[in-house]
């Protein structure tokens, strides 16, 4: 099986099409017409992530986040960027990868996180054209709950150190809508299409004014709210190839630490 096979494989499922016109999703280093000898998932590239798929004979990294978002005027060893392409060429690792077009397909990463929530009767909260794809999306919660009981259950799921939250309307909660990543510039979204939570990633801090009488807003953080697309990825490749050995990353490349 080629790199290219399992390539063709990820962007069935998520067409490069769905991405956002700020994103460089698809191959980012490497020759695809070379045998794929496994395949090491991962939310970010990294020269340990590099160094891990190495170590385990697996000659293709798929990422959930572009390590290339823009061009590069040289391959030295000056940035992270730089180090990251210069090892994966010397280590014959090709790196691809699933971004907003994951994030934006049926199935896809707010899916993901709506599955782990238990979430039923979903949709996407910001549907595109085809109705097939798009940004977030809201579903509903079994049975109504405390919002704070919601937000500890919440940080549970997905360990969180330290869940942000701002003030929200005294009544129970049950629509929940959610977005993987930075999703702040569909909060408004959120409170139109009645959403009592809006759950994401990342939330500005300007962002937390104003909602206390709309809606719930917590923000997770980055790399908690999309951790289980690596399950997401290695479910749809070993869907369409049992054959291929596909692993995990064992690198927590999260850059952000958190003093509790």
């Amino acid at each position: 099986m080629k790199i290219k096979e399992v390539a063709e494989a990820l962007e069935r499922f998520a067409p490069l099409p769905l991405q956002e016109g700020y994103d460089n999703a698809g191959l980012q280093v490497g020759l695809t017409a070379a045998e794929a000898s496994g395949v090491l998932l991962c939310l970010d590239v990294t020269p340990e992530v590099i160094r891990e798929a190495v170590a385990m004979e697996c000659n293709m990294v798929v990422s959930h986040h572009p390590l290339l978002f823009r061009g590069l005027k040289r391959i030295a060893d000056d940035t992270l960027v730089e180090r990251c392409v210069r090892e994966a060429i010397l280590g014959g690792v090709a790196l691809y990868a699933a971004h907003t077009n994951l994030d934006n397909a049926l199935g896809g990463v707010n899916h993901r996180i709506a599955e782990m929530l238990s979430l039923g009767d979903v949709e996407f909260l910001e549907p595109a054209a085809d109705g097939q794809s798009g940004s977030g999306i809201i579903g509903t919660l079994p049975k109504a709950e405390g919002a704070l009981d919601f937000l500890a259950r919440v940080k549970k799921i997905f360990h969180v150190d330290c869940l942000m939250h701002n003030a929200g309307p005294h009544a129970l909660v049950r629509r929940i809508a959610v977005c993987g990543g930075a999703g702040d510039f569909l909060a408004d979204r959120a409170v139109a299409e009645g959403a009592d939570v809006f759950l994401t990633g990342e939330i500005g801090y300007h962002h937390f004014f104003g909602y206390e009488d709309k809606i719930w807003l917590a923000a997770l953080g980055h790399y908690q709210s999309e951790q289980f697309t690596i399950d997401l990825m290695g479910d749809i490749l070993r869907e369409q190839f049992p054959q291929l050995r596909v692993e995990q990353t064992r690198v927590n490349t999260n850059p952000i630490l958190y003093m509790v």
